[in-house]
């Protein structure tokens, strides 16, 4: 056999004692480290971020590679599923003007806030969620659960983002066109605080989604990441759930493109944010 194929028989009996190349070798040992990344993200990462945190723990890799041992190995990202949008601008409150004008970045910690509303299904009925995200960093600064979606859901979000953060008058707030961002009551608090009001276009040509990205965004990874793939049997469980994926996973270890693959946290403690 080894005369046919023109292989010594030194060489034949070196591969038998050691069958696999050194390449074959490297790309077992790089998979073992992929699925590590992979389960560590409880499998939401794709290639990308997977290739950003190899890189951070020294193991210099490029993205084609980690893609294609992702895919002969079948290590995928966790299915994502649409959901869509409840604002209630239905109503004849006063409208801010869109300050923003979607500018989604800032220069400097809490300079501009952006917050919206989402739901979440439970067996013992709707919980809803308000978040407020600091531009700078990505960070939820601010949030807060309840039974309704009524103005004081969104005033405690902004109470303990003022409370977490060292905010100052002039601060930019944005929002969609919600009654409850437009009631006298949360204007008289943006104006207690000498925040400025900020509001989203109706109906551009931009899509829903688009005139509050980065709210959008972190509640489509919120759900798409965490949430579809619980079932919720009371509200306590699925409050439980959002603060861990907030405040232990979001906040502190999820990776974020924009960030350069750095977490909210590690952005700001990488430029000393207070």
């Amino acid at each position: 056999m080894c005369k046919t194929l023109e292989v010594s028989r030194g060489n034949y009996y070196q591969w038998l004692k050691e069958p696999f190349s050194e390449r074959e070798k490297a790309n077992q040992k790089l998979t073992e480290e992929i699925r590590k990344v992979h389960e560590s993200s409880k499998r939401t990462y794709g290639s990308p971020r997977i290739m950003a945190e190899l890189i951070k723990l020294g193991i210099n890799v490029g993205h084609n590679r980690v893609a294609r041992l992702m895919r002969e190995n079948e290590i995928k990202a966790k299915m994502k599923r649409k959901y869509r949008n409840t604002t209630d601008s239905n109503h004849q409150l006063p409208i801010a003007e869109n300050i923003l004008n979607r500018d989604f970045n800032a220069q400097k910690p809490n300079q501009k806030w952006v917050s919206d509303i989402t739901y979440v299904w439970t067996l013992s009925g709707w919980l809803y969620l308000c978040t407020v995200i600091d531009l700078y960093s990505r960070k939820v600064v601010g949030w807060a659960m309840d039974d309704n979606m009524e103005t004081g859901l969104v005033i405690k979000a902004l109470e303990m983002a003022c409370v977490n953060r060292k905010s100052e008058p002039g601060l930019i707030f944005h929002s969609d066109r919600g009654s409850q961002y437009a009631s006298k009551e949360f204007r008289d608090y943006l104006k207690k605080r000498g925040f400025i009001q900020s509001m989203s276009r109706k109906g551009n040509c931009w899509g829903l989604h688009a005139i509050n990205a980065v709210s959008e965004s972190f509640f489509h990874s919120l759900k798409t990441e965490e949430l579809y793939f619980n079932k919720f049997y009371d509200k306590y469980q699925a409050k439980s759930c959002i603060f861990a994926y907030i405040e232990l996973n979001y906040n502190r270890k999820r990776s974020h493109s924009h960030l350069g693959y750095l977490s909210p946290h590690q952005f700001e403690l990488k430029n000393k944010c207070a």
